[in-house]
């Protein structure tokens, strides 16, 4: 499965973004991950926001299924359940 993802801007980072995304990439194997683009379809996005704001634009994406939001550590381990199910 394809997974777009988008950050926030960072203007007010509160938590290491890069680092949540690179745990999840470690320990969900049946998802590519990549950077959002505009153009393409993606079966989930995950949206990685510096703050509780998560204020990342994200409907100019072709999602075929869920949105995910995240921007705390103690999200990462629920969503990583969630994604390991699809």
């Amino acid at each position: 499965m394809k997974c777009g993802v988008r950050f926030c801007g960072g203007c007010n980072p509160r938590f290491d973004r890069g680092k949540a995304l690179r745990e999840i990439e470690r320990d969900v194997n049946n998802m590519d991950f990549t950077h959002a683009v505009e153009g393409e379809t993606y079966d989930r996005l995950l949206v990685i926001g510096g703050c509780a704001n998560c204020c990342a634009s994200y409907d100019h994406f072709d999602v075929k299924g869920k949105i995910y939001k995240l921007w705390d550590y103690s999200q990462i381990d629920d969503l990583k359940k969630e994604l390991n199910k699809d």
